[in-house]
């Protein structure tokens, strides 16, 4: 057991490991909380019935209820189609940024950022293509736009609903739709406006990687064709020799009519097969060189042809795969798809591709089977990045229960005595009864890994109130601060959690923070509301680096970005956020921070 008077420092210490461990990413961000929160258990600082508050949390269920009702959305109506409508008329580059940001803003202030962003990246590259505009001027606008209109309503965003989870369990009085409406809607117009005036021309101007790959495919992949005389003739890959050849593997095989695709170890080879390497292709050279009895083809198909599937996916942050090997991942036999290529960090990462370690963020460029958007939704490792499917209209009973969820959900709005809740399991429960989701579509997009991180931040929040660690650091920032006055005070708050959540999560970020406002606003003897709109607003501007938001990291890779790309706009845009938000806030609540 640790002694009372060390406890506080104690649990300290525990949150600044976590920090430094997600930040360096030597594990992810939901074993770091789980490891805290054993270690709070063990030590005595949590009770059990603590620890697992979080799961009746109505917070935790509210975004759990949004993310079923956003995958709905998604299955059933084709969001797609309203991207097409969007995009179609807009002709100029502006035109389509202030479009495009302010269509994504509002769609994202009522559904989850994470399927906004992945649905639409797709739509945004395509138009810049048509358009001879690089990706790269399009997609951090994309994200940043989705971030923004997040923080106009509850359920924007998952911050808004963790401090809600917060303030129920402390007793206090939760955030409602019109707390946040004034602050959001003027970071929104403030962000998008500055963007669209400035920001856009410090956006950078790289090539799109999938052009990159049409214009040097030779670099990718090679089609090369077994002779009548070959001594491959009869053999399996692995007697043949070509299961570890350097610097390039064998993605498929086209026999007569038939594509085998992935190609097992086993395969016996025959005359005529068109072979398909991938990988670092000037060593094909030597092998049609050698006396195995292979060429290049006169006639097959051909990767230099406009139609093959070539897609990208970007590893998302709960990836299964980060931290493998290509080869140790299985990842041909898991998603029917062969890894063409992988950018990192705005380049191709060299090397033989069967030896590449994955990670967060990572770009594949990858040749797929019939079935790699069914593997994709199984396993969620992935983002899809590149436009698979074709646009289809949902059926009149799937539209009329969307009429019938958008009247609820006006209804609920207004009569605001009726709490989110309740609201949403009405709309899940509707959606349940027209089958618009199903059991397989709760089990496929209930992350384990993200509700460990939303449940234990909570507990890990309880520590650092429990043990009056929060009020140890409050204590600091007010000696440091007071004498400025209660303006300076919110700054540096703000200030630090916008900080924390470029490097942690943006749960993380307020679990660490609200301890802290709640101890300052008591010591103050003054409403706490003011601080906590202002922690929640810090934690969820995460503009500044990739890794700091999940959007971000979508658009990383499809954009060929760099780490510094992301600071060099999104700090100018990071302070315009954070004016704005300091303004409202100070103006809203003026009888705290003025002698009045």
């Amino acid at each position: 057991m640790i002694p009372q008077s060390f406890q506080p420092w104690f649990v300290i210490a525990i949150v600044f490991i976590i920090f430094l461990l997600i930040y360096k990413e030597y594990i992810t961000a939901s074993v770091s909380f789980l490891m805290a929160v054993l270690v709070f258990s063990i030590t005595g600082i949590l009770t059990p019935s603590e620890v697992l508050s979080g799961f009746s949390n109505q917070s935790i269920a509210s975004i759990l209820m949004l993310i079923l009702i956003t995958t709905g959305l998604r299955k059933n109506f084709q969001l797609e189609n309203l991207f097409d409508a969007v995009f179609k008329s807009a002709k100029t580059y502006r035109g389509f940024l202030l479009r495009m940001m302010s269509q994504v803003a509002l769609l994202s202030s009522v559904i989850n950022n994470t399927p906004v962003v992945a649905l639409m990246t797709p739509y945004v590259v395509d138009w810049g293509k048509k358009n001879n505009i690089s990706p790269s001027k399009l997609l951090i606008p994309l994200s940043y736009a989705t971030i923004l209109g997040g923080m106009v309503t509850i359920i924007g965003t998952s911050t808004t609903l963790v401090l809600n989870g917060f303030l129920l369990d402390n007793q206090l009085p939760t955030l409602l739709f019109e707390d946040l409406l004034t602050i959001g809607l003027t970071v929104t117009v403030s962000g998008i406006f500055f963007i669209f005036f400035v920001g856009h021309s410090l956006l950078p101007d790289h090539k799109d990687v999938l052009k990159t790959y049409h214009e040097n495919k030779r670099e990718y992949i090679a089609e090369t064709r077994i002779l009548p005389h070959s001594k491959l003739i009869g053999k399996n890959l692995i007697e043949a020799g070509l299961r570890n050849l350097k610097g390039v593997y064998l993605v498929e095989i086209l026999r007569g009519s038939k594509m085998i695709s992935p190609v097992g170890p086993d395969e016996v080879l025959e005359e005529g097969d068109i072979l398909f390497f991938a990988g670092k292709t000037d060593n094909i050279v030597d092998l049609i060189n050698s006396d195995l009895g292979i060429d290049l083809p006169t006639t097959a198909r051909s990767f230099d042809n406009d139609k093959a599937e070539i897609v990208e996916a970007v590893l998302n942050n709960f990836s299964s795969l980060i931290n493998k090997t290509v080869r140790s991942s299985d990842f041909r036999n898991r998603y029917n798809a062969a890894i063409v290529a992988i950018h990192r960090n705005g380049k191709k990462v060299s090397g033989r591709i069967g030896d590449i370690v994955l990670q967060t963020g990572d770009l594949l460029l990858l040749y797929t089977g019939t079935d790699f958007r069914d593997r994709v939704e199984i396993y969620r490792d992935l983002f899809v990045v590149s436009k698979l499917r074709d646009i289809v209209k949902p059926g009149m009973k799937k539209i009329y229960a969307l009429l019938l969820m958008g009247i609820c959900a006006l209804f609920l709005l207004i009569f605001s005595e009726i709490t989110l809740f309740p609201a949403l399991m009405i709309i899940l429960g509707i959606m349940i009864v027209f089958n618009l989701i199903t059991t397989q579509d709760v089990k496929r997009e209930l992350d384990l890994n993200m509700i460990a991180i939303l449940v234990f931040s909570l507990a890990i929040g309880q520590a650092i109130i429990k043990t009056d660690a929060g009020n140890l650091v409050a204590t600091g920032i007010l000696d440091l601060l007071q004498p400025y006055g209660n303006i300076a005070i919110l700054i540096g708050l703000v200030l630090i959690t916008n900080i924390l959540t470029s490097f942690v999560t943006n749960v993380g970020a307020i679990s660490i923070a609200f301890p802290i406002a709640i101890s300052i606003s008591t010591k103050l003897g003054v409403d706490g509301m003011p601080f906590f709109l202002g922690i929640t607003y810090a934690a969820s501007a995460a503009f500044l680096t990739p890794i700091g938001y999940q959007t971000n990291l979508i658009v990383f890779g499809p954009g060929g970005y760099k780490f510094k790309d992301f600071f060099k706009i999104g700090l100018p845009v990071n302070l315009v956020y954070i004016i704005a938000t300091l303004l409202v806030i100070i103006y809203r609540y003026q009888q705290i921070f003025f002698d009045l």
